[in-house]
């Protein structure tokens, strides 16, 4: 088949959805001759694309435009549509067709409606389970996500999920066939396992220190969304620093999407400001110093069911307390020290144990090292070739 392969416009600040696509394009690349299909990139610079494709199996295509203008373009043709009452093509369709794309693959979560068949991942169905949180719910962002999730999954040939939890939400709330969703787990994020084995460098050592942080410290890299519930570990550092007299330094890493003020006046109000160190966006470089410089990582995300930082964290020999909800277990296993995120003195309690108890600290590296290692963006790669060889006996029932 020649399969198209759409790549969002992220950039690094995007946080996951950068990482990921990063990581897959990179393999996709790397692996492409493995492949007995062929490969269309769609993409905004794809001069750029071409010059890192090493195959005569992959070529890239411009394919301009935002999220926002390609959902547009897809209502205008139902618009269109009704009112001719003839079939309309989008334009990403017309590019499709031009180039004889018989499939298309979804790298991202953001994707858009195409009459093709198609291959999606799901990030999360947070929006089901959790409405209240205002990032899925206010401004009219819940109807839109159920809007096109409805339609966009119950399309697809394939859906990717990363868990069996995953996988669980996606058949109870789309009524998707369990046979069309492939489970597919979150690779280890690529710069991780490329650096887990370098020690701190004297400059990574130096960027610590002007950061402010001293031993020991804990790192949360989250963008300031509600979701990622960094109030409640703010009231576990008070018990930390109340009742146990241990003041941790925080190193919180993320862009703001609107909470960080709220965060920053709550850690205030409650005696932290001194402990808390917000960097905002930082270089992978300054990440993996953070990570291998940390006591711990605390990822107590109410999201799930599943999250990359821990991922990071465990190939960079950093210990993970992580929020125990559903998909977590699954994902990381008893690499990790599982903690319900509506409990500050469960989080603290866990951060007391990895910094009193170096044995369980050592178990953690150990464990989380094993794990962070066991499915990388090769593996992830190939098992989405090997979706694209099921479908092919499918597809070549019918022309363009």
């Amino acid at each position: 088949m020649i399969v198209g392969v759409v790549l969002e416009d992220f950039n690094a600040h995007e946080g996951g959805g950068y990482t990921i696509q990063a990581d897959i394009f990179h393999w996709l690349v790397e692996l492409c001759d493995e492949s007995e299909h062929s490969f269309v990139l769609f993409c905004n610079r794809p001069q750029e694309a071409t010059s890192l494709i090493r195959s005569e199996r992959m070529t890239a295509v411009a394919f301009p435009g935002t999220i926002t203008e390609r959902v547009v373009s897809v209502a205008r043709r139902k618009s269109s549509a009704i009112q001719k009452k003839l079939p309309q093509q989008t334009r990403f369709e017309e590019i499709a067709h031009e180039a004889g794309v018989d499939f298309v693959w979804f790298i991202s979560a953001q994707a858009f409606q195409v009459d093709l068949p198609y291959l999606a991942i799901v990030w999360d169905l947070q929006h089901r389970l959790q409405p209240w949180f205002p990032e899925v719910s206010a401004k009219g962002v819940w109807d839109h996500r159920e809007a096109f999730y409805s339609r966009f999954l119950r399309r697809a040939a394939y859906v990717i999920a990363g868990t069996d939890a995953g996988s669980q939400e996606i058949q109870r709330f789309y009524q998707v066939p369990a046979d069309r969703v492939r489970l597919l787990p979150h690779p280890t994020p690529s710069f991780a396992i490329k650096n887990s084995e370098r020690k701190i460098s004297v400059k990574e050592q130096q960027f610590l220190t002007a950061a402010g942080l001293t031993d020991p410290y804990l790192v949360y890299p989250a963008q300031f969304w509600s979701h990622k519930n960094h109030a409640n570990l703010l009231l576990a550092l008070k018990i930390l620093r109340d009742q146990h007299q241990l003041n941790f330094s925080m190193a919180f890493v993320g862009s703001d999407k609107g909470n960080k003020k709220y965060i920053q006046d709550l850690g205030t109000e409650l005696g932290l400001s001194s402990q808390l160190h917000f960097l905002g966006f930082v270089s992978e470089d300054n990440l993996v110093a953070l990570y291998k410089g940390a006591l711990a990582l605390t990822y107590v995300s109410f999201f799930g069911p599943e999250n990359l930082p821990p991922l990071e964290a465990f190939a960079l020999c950093c210990p993970v307390i992580a929020a125990d909800v559903p998909g977590a277990a699954e994902q990381l296993g008893d690499a990790a020290l599982l903690v319900n995120p509506t409990k500050p003195d469960e989080i603290a309690n866990a951060i007391r144990k990895i910094h009193h108890n170096e044995s369980i600290r050592n178990e953690l590296i150990v464990k989380g090292k094993e794990r962070a290692m066991k499915w990388t963006g090769k593996e992830f790669t190939r098992g989405v070739f090997a979706l694209l060889d099921d479908f092919e006996s499918i597809r070549r029932c019918w022309s363009h």
